[in-house]
């Protein structure tokens, strides 16, 4: 899975819960604005839905709800980079400029990208973590 499209599905259901949601939904719309815009009233609409859907998901606690709403739009924002690849530049944009600011602190560690990468040569140890990490030599 592309972690942009991961992080940008993840934050524009998220961002869709809050008061900024026509925001969020201005920024989806946009994106396909620029693809296909013949689509852009049913993206508007469906956006409506998966507000509706989502905020009657946290209200019952639904998280496998939230997570199928999120699967959804990762499909969706797939597909749109598939068909314009030179869209990924203005999809980051998007995050990071409009859905990602309308998310409170603890919500923003899930849309966060972290790419590590190493290499090690010879007789060479790498270790790496995206936390702690304990390390036990004998």
């Amino acid at each position: 899975m592309d972690p942009l499209v991961l992080a940008a599905a993840t934050a524009l259901v998220t961002a869709m819960a809050t008061d900024g949601w026509q925001q969020a939904r201005s920024g989806a719309v946009a994106l396909w604005r620029r693809v296909h815009p013949e689509r852009v009233t049913a993206i508007e609409a469906e956006l409506g839905e998966v507000r509706t859907e989502l905020l009657a998901a946290r209200e019952a606690s639904d998280a496998p709800a939230e997570e199928g709403l999120v699967a959804d739009w990762q499909r969706k924002l797939r597909r749109l980079l598939a068909e314009d690849p030179q869209l990924a530049g203005e999809l980051r944009r998007v995050l990071d400029e409009q859905w990602t600011p309308l998310l409170g602190a603890a919500e923003r560690t899930t849309v966060d990208v972290i790419v590590q990468s190493a290499s090690a040569t010879g007789h060479g140890q790498v270790y790496q973590a995206g936390r702690d990490q304990n390390i036990y030599k004998r």
